[in-house]
Order: structure tokens, then sequence, then C-alpha cells
């Protein structure tokens, strides 16, 4: 089973690996602190409307750290006018 089958989410999940196009596009890219030789991606969540616009973003700025879920739930609350 992968990874995001495993979450059973309701939207899909993109992997960039191991091109990391996309990564490099959103302004994510970053050395892992662990090993610096390695590039991985910032914590970051991205709300992506059905246009494909990106509607809001956000970035942690301390590593590794969990995103505050209530902000970024009434943020696509607001977007969708869904409860």
């Amino acid at each position: 089973m992968a990874f995001a089958d495993s979450l059973q989410l309701p939207h899909p999940l993109l992997s960039d690996y191991p091109d990391l196009k996309v990564i490099r596009s959103y302004g994510v890219l970053q050395h892992y602190l662990a090993e610096p030789s390695r590039l991985t991606a910032r914590r970051a969540f991205f709300l992506i409307d059905q246009e494909g616009i990106v509607r809001e973003k956000w970035l942690l700025e301390i590593q590794p750290a969990l995103f505050p879920s209530d902000p970024n739930m009434e943020k696509v609350r607001e977007i969708t006018g869904k409860p």
C-alpha cells in the first residue's frame, strides 16, 4: 500500500520525487538538515482551488513541526463555502 493510500484522504497527494520540479517551483526546496547533500521539501501546505489557483499557503518556520489545522480548515471553509 502506498503512503497516500494509507491516509485515506478525500483528495490527491502530489509526489514530486525524483525530479523535485514542483518543490522548486513552489519555492520550498531546501537541504536536509541531517544530511546537507540531500535535498528535501520545506514543510508547507498549499490550498489550491479547482481552477488550479493557489489560494493560500502556509510555510513552517520551525522544522519539524505540525501545521495548526484549525486556521487551515477555516480558510478551506471560507473559500469553498462549505462547513
